[in-house]
This record gives C-alpha cells, sequence and structure tokens, in this order.
C-alpha cells in the first residue's frame, strides 16, 4: 500500500455504517477492521480516506448479506486538510468493495465522486470513478 500526500483526518470508527458506492450488490456495509492499521493497545483505530478495510454487508443482494469483503473508504463527512491548503469534504461517507488482495475492486462502476488520495494509492478504483475531486 502506496503512500498518501498531506495527512488525512480519521472521520470513521469501526462499527460506523457506510454506503457502498460501486454496483457489487452491496447497499449498507458496516466497516468491522481496519486492514495493515496499526493502534495503542486496547484502543479502536478510526478510519480515513483511502484506507483497506474489511466490512460487512448489512442491507443490499440478499446473498452477500452478512458476508465479509475487503474495501476501500472513498469519500468521508468529515473535513479534512490538503498541503497545497484546501480544506475536502463529501456529503456522505462511502467505499468501495475489493475482490482481491491486489486492490481489483468487485463492481464495475463508481456511483459518485472520489477524493484524490484514491487515485494515489488505489488506482485501478479511481478508474472506476466518474469524477475525481
Amino acid at each position: 500500500m502506496r503512500a498518501i500526500t498531506g495527512r488525512v483526518t480519521r472521520g470513521l470508527n469501526i462499527g460506523s455504517e457506510v454506503e457502498a458506492a460501486d454496483n457489487s450488490g452491496a447497499r449498507i456495509v458496516r466497516i468491522v477492521s481496519v486492514k495493515g492499521g496499526r493502534g495503542r493497545k486496547g484502543r479502536q483505530i478510526p478510519v480515513k480516506v483511502a484506507d483497506w478495510v474489511k466490512v460487512s454487508v448489512r442491507k443490499g443482494d440478499p446473498k452477500m448479506k452478512g458476508e465479509v469483503f475487503d474495501a476501500v473508504v472513498i469519500r468521508q463527512k468529515k473535513p479534512w486538510a490538503r498541503p497545497n491548503g484546501e480544506r475536502v469534504c463529501f456529503t456522505d461517507n462511502a467505499v468501495a468493495l475489493l475482490k482481491d488482495d491486489k486492490g481489483n475492486p468487485k463492481g464495475t462502476q463508481i456511483k459518485g465522486p472520489v477524493a484524490r488520495e484514491i487515485q494515489e494509492r488505489w488506482k485501478e478504483v479511481s478508474k472506476l470513478a466518474a469524477s475525481v475531486y
């Protein structure tokens, strides 16, 4: 996993229910854990844009309900500052599901914009997005 420029404010917690912004069949998913995250013992690791997370499907295709997938956080409501001074935030929290560890997305298109930090770290996911902000 490559580094991203700047420091993104962590805006989500483990247990947060977010929207699945791709056409994989899931609609609402719950963040279960952060892959590759390091934290203090006994403390939950917060999640930010471009983080690799494990999610459990809560609503959507009945065959997918309850299954656990890897995903990437592509949007968050909590504003963060970029190194050039601009502040960025979105109207919702969203993830894109992944089908393998290499970062290939499960769906074939992503609804809505994605953050530029996604383009730096997850090129395959950002290619499916309609726009990058």
